[in-house]
């Protein structure tokens, strides 16, 4: 019996002890694609939990990011040849987010270390893998480096450092904006408390992205039965067409 409350005690005082402890919250857990979405506005907040005053050295800092669903990407070199622009060399692209936005309390050196990062991929570089780049290509990671240029011009990578708003280092909220042209799927959320560039806690949660209405049943009806949403597209447009020329006619004779 007392050996086995000796080695019950041994067991705790191994356990390590959390001294800080993120806890989370969003202002929604859905985003609905309709017709006339033009982006939403997600709001991140939260706060420390604690067991232990709070500590000014190392500063305390915090991570956010948002990262839709992952998938494989390829990416083309472009090359002028004959004075026509073609397709050269490629690299499949194993995994890539296909929304991703970091947000941070600082500077990015001063919250999370390069070790830290490569551990928990945080960064939008470390959040694409691409293990199976060919060695043939010699600069395989410019190809990674032009896939994070294209998506970041169209708002679908974001890197924002100092906006997150950390007020006596125990509460925190920033905003990350989600453009409209998103895809559906998890939305994984993460928040990193961080402390001389280490991880100290994490704690993540889900956002629903999804079509509804007549952006829903659209979808589905392309999905499921192609032929009849090609007959219905070709229906609109004669109509679309023959309605403007109609419009059109009336101008004119008015």
């Amino acid at each position: 019996m007392m050996r086995a409350l000796l080695l019950l005690l041994l067991s705790l005082v191994a356990l390590p002890l959390r001294a800080e402890e993120v806890v989370m919250g969003l202002s929604k857990d859905s985003v609905n694609i309709t017709a006339d979405f033009d982006g939403s506005e997600i709001l991140i907040f939260g706060a420390v939990k604690r067991e232990a005053p709070i500590r000014s050295d190392p500063p305390l800092q915090v991570i956010v990011t948002v990262a839709g669903p992952v998938t494989p990407a390829t990416v083309w070199r472009k090359e002028r040849r004959l004075g026509i622009w073609v397709n050269t060399d490629a690299v499949e692209i194993d995994a890539a987010p296909s929304f991703y936005a970091v947000a941070t309390s600082a500077a990015w050196g001063d919250v999370i270390s390069d070790v830290e990062d490569l551990r928990h991929r945080v960064s939008v570089a470390r959040a694409i893998r691409s293990v199976g780049a060919p060695m043939s290509i010699e600069d395989s990671q410019s190809f990674t480096d032009a896939l994070i240029r294209l998506r970041e011009s169209k708002g679908l990578y974001q890197q924002r450092p100092n906006t997150v708003e950390l007020r006596d280092s125990t509460l925190f909220d920033t905003a990350i904006s989600m453009p409209a042209n998103i895809v559906e799927g998890e939305y994984t959320t993460r928040v990193y408390l961080t402390r001389g560039g280490r991880v100290v806690s994490q704690h993540a949660s889900v956002i629903q992205v999804g079509k509804v209405g007549l952006e829903r049943w659209l979808y589905n009806l392309s999905r499921n039965q192609p032929p009849l949403y090609g007959l219905l597209s070709l229906v609109i447009a004669i109509a679309a067409g023959w309605g403007a020329s109609a419009a059109f006619r009336a101008l004119k004779s008015g």
